[in-house]
């Protein structure tokens, strides 16, 4: 499977409109967009049970880029769901902690954004969660009370693997 190309080069919160890509609806979307696709699904049966989760993954493209993925998820408990993903490159990695770090920042601003887009929609309750591809075997267990620490630290739920699906399985297809 080919992959799509990086369509920006770093992303920018503060100013230029980041892109999400939606694969059922074949189109990219702005995260105005993605919160009215999400807000019209759960509207779809208000009396499921709701989760949205937020995660990015990451892969080295060469000693010091990296290629990164942000997914949002939406999952309708025990009736599927939908997401949307954005994918960029960035310099500068000398450490696995560093990479591990800017992918939860940038799943941290993500969900900032569209946490506060979601709050104005008249939604019923939903639980919302960043997930951060990190776990307990592997290398990026040294740094794991650290990143769950720093989303804490923001007022999210963390998830960490096996249960980060939106950054370690959804967010990793497309990385």
């Amino acid at each position: 499977m080919q992959k799509p190309p990086i369509v920006e080069s770093a992303p920018d919160l503060s100013g230029e409109e980041i892109l999400f890509f939606s694969s059922s609806l074949g189109a990219r979307l702005t995260p105005g967009s993605v919160v009215r696709e999400i807000a019209a699904f759960i509207n779809e049966n208000r009396s499921r049970q709701y989760k949205i989760m937020i995660g990015t993954d990451s892969q080295l493209l060469n000693t010091k880029n990296a290629d990164f993925v942000t997914a949002i998820v939406v999952h309708r408990v025990g009736n599927g769901g939908r997401y949307f993903w954005r994918r960029f490159e960035l310099g500068k990695f000398h450490t696995l902690r560093d990479r591990m770090i800017r992918e939860v920042l940038i799943s941290i601003d993500i969900a900032k954004e569209i946490l506060a887009e979601l709050k104005q929609a008249p939604l019923p309750e939903f639980e919302f969660e960043i997930h951060a591809d990190i776990g307990q075997n592997g290398p990026t267990k040294a740094v794991i009370q650290e990143i769950v620490g720093m989303i804490r630290a923001h007022n999210f739920e963390a998830k960490t693997k096996p249960e980060s699906y939106a950054a370690s399985n959804v967010a990793d297809r497309h990385v």
